[in-house]
Order: C-alpha cells, then sequence, then structure tokens
C-alpha cells in the first residue's frame, strides 16, 4: 500500500519524521556494511532494490491509501539481514516517489509502515521459527520462507489499516468488508515470489542468503 499524505494529520507526519530518524539512525549504527565491499552482495542489495521499486509499482487499488502491491520483506530479510534489508526496502520506497508515486511528504509514513514494520514482522516471525521449530531446510524453506512471507505482508497490512482507522482517514468497517480481505490473497501472490526468490538463492547461491546456514539446516540432515 502506497500511503497518501493527505490520510494523516500533521501530528501524524511529524511523529512519522521522528520515528523514520530514529530507525535510519540505528540501521547506520547497526547494518553490516561491510558486507557490501564484497561486490556481490553491493549488486544482490542493489538488485533487491531494483526489483522492489519495478514490484512496487505494479498496485491495484482505487483509493488513496488502500493500493495492494506485494512487499517482498521476507525474502530481503532472509537475504540480506534486517539492517540491510531495510536499506533495499527504503531504496525501493525512495525510487517509487522519484517515479512520482508518492509524494515526499508522505515517505516517513510510508517508511514506517512499507519499510520498517514489514521487516521488523519478518524478522521476528524467523527468530521465532528458528527458536520455536525444529532447524531443517524444508521448515527454512515452507514455514519461514513461504509462510512467513505471507503472514508479513497480512500482519503489515493490519497494523497500516489499524493506523489509518486511528488517524480517521477510513472507517474500519469499510476496511474490514473491502480492504483487508484481500490481504488474504496478496499473502499467497507474497509467498509464492519470496518462497521461489529464498528457494532459488539457496540452491544456486546460499552464500548469499544470510539467514541461510548450512551446518544449521542441511548437516546431519
Amino acid at each position: 500500500m502506497n500511503l497518501a499524505s493527505s490520510l494523516f494529520p500533521a501530528t501524524w507526519h511529524g511523529v512519522m519524521l521522528v520515528l523514520s530518524a530514529l530507525v535510519v539512525l540505528r540501521v547506520v549504527r547497526r547494518a553490516p556494511w561491510r558486507r557490501l565491499l564484497d561486490a556481490s552482495q553491493l549488486n544482490l542489495l542493489l538488485g533487491f532494490a531494483v526489483g522492489l521499486t519495478l514490484l512496487w509499482s505494479l498496485r491495484a487499488g482505487v483509493k488513496p491509501g488502500l493500493s495492494l502491491h506485494m512487499i517482498g520483506a521476507m525474502a530481503a530479510t532472509l537475504t540480506l539481514g534486517p539492517w540491510l534489508a531495510v536499506v533495499a526496502l527504503a531504496a525501493a520506497l525512495t525510487g517509487i516517489t522519484l517515479n512520482g508515486a508518492l509524494e515526499w511528504t508522505a515517505w516517513p509514513v510510508n517508511f514506517v509502515f512499507m519499510v520498517a514494520v514489514p521487516v521488523a514482522i519478518a524478522s521476528a516471525i524467523q527468530r521465532g521459527i528458528e527458536r520455536w521449530l525444529p532447524a531443517h531446510f524444508f521448515i527454512f524453506i515452507f514455514v519461514t520462507s513461504f509462510a512467513g512471507a505471507a503472514l508479513t505482508v497480512m500482519l503489515q497490512g493490519a497494523i497500516a489499516s489499524t493506523a489509518m482507522v486511528a488517524a480517521g482517514a477510513y472507517s474500519l468497517d469499510f476496511l474490514l468488508s473491502d480492504y483487508l480481505p484481500y490481504f488474504l490473497l496478496l499473502g499467497f501472490s507474497e509467498a509464492w515470489i519470496s518462497g521461489a526468490v529464498v528457494t532459488l538463492l539457496v540452491v544456486y547461491r546460499p552464500d548469499w542468503v544470510a539467514g541461510f546456514d548450512d551446518s544449521r539446516y542441511l548437516l546431519n540432515k
């Protein structure tokens, strides 16, 4: 979803700007920037940024802020790690803003709900699965990559919709009946795209997937 600035009052924009600045500062301090000295890792990040820019440009919707498109947060988080995933998604957000799909005044709001929130959800799901489920290759592929991606985009939609209701942009009844049900379909699309990308990378270039460890998922299995 691309949230229009008109959906939120000035107070919300101020709060989102502060939150965005705090997240960006934390990313600057915590992201493994040295990994990008490897040309393949830098190209991988840039590839995600370009791919997500194109993916986010393909959207459906009839009302401001109610467009639907895949996020790609789980695939980016598993491949790049959460901190660099934020960088990739933020670059994609900047790309669609430069293309005119968003106003610059809406960048902080969309950064919080389309970048920080889904990456945080994806990272939490990944950690939860690693803690509570066996370390098995098929669990990584089908549960984390496929099901985790679907759950990520559905939770992201629920959180962003809750924010729109709290801001008075749309009524809860309208979103429950005419918008949120479509996230079930979006979740299936997200699962297949994310799962396919991660599976291909694990099979052909496992060293590119930060969340995949051969010794954890394959050794003695």
